[in-house]
């Protein structure tokens, strides 16, 4: 019995961790939850938003490092290798930040991308914290914190864009035509 009770045991182990997905859960529902009325993928509108409501509304993990600019661990994001099409949206308000084809392998430890989706996508202030001197790089529409931006990334800019995987949100590309993306990627 009790060694039928082990194999039992050891085939449920074996059968759960085969069924665990490798890639993270892509988030359709357009809000980190569903209590936050300033999540649109559309608006473009600047949000002024107090942090005692932003604390209200965010998960503490998500709040911790977009309103009081912790870093989330190196290696541990959803999205440092995730190679998914499509378009990352601040976590917070929704807002469209990068085209997935302007994402590259730094080999940082967060996700990295050579330049933002559009001129005011993001804003940047000077981050003299901890003794660095550091460009940070916030949401354009709700100054959320994302990361850091950095001189050393590939061409055609030379910029590193160094994000916080739980700052960002993704939205697949959805063909318009079985061989056609909805959106263009470089150089189409």
């Amino acid at each position: 019995m009790k060694i039928a009770l082990a194999f039992l045991s050891t085939a449920l182990v074996i059968l759960a961790c085969t069924n665990m997905s490798t890639q993270p859960s892509i988030n359709n529902n357009m809000s980190q939850d569903n209590n936050n009325p300033y999540y649109s993928r559309t608006d473009t509108t600047k949000l002024n938003v107090s942090d005692t409501e932003w604390k209200k509304i965010l998960s503490s993990d998500l709040y911790g490092v977009a309103r009081n600019k912790d870093t989330e661990r190196a290696y541990t994001g959803k999205y440092t290798d995730f190679e998914g099409l499509g378009i990352y949206h601040c976590a917070v308000c929704g807002n469209a930040l990068f085209r997935s084809d302007s994402k590259f392998s730094s080999h940082c430890g967060w996700p990295s991308f050579f330049e933002a989706l559009r001129e005011n996508a993001v804003i940047y202030e000077d981050d003299r914290a901890y003794g660095m001197s550091r460009i940070e790089v916030l949401c354009g529409r709700c100054d959320s914190h994302l990361g850091h931006i950095f001189d050393d990334g590939p061409p055609p800019t030379g910029k590193r864009y160094c994000m916080n995987s739980i700052s960002l949100d993704f939205a697949p590309d959805v063909p318009v035509k079985d061989s056609e993306p909805a959106l263009p990627h470089r150089g189409n």
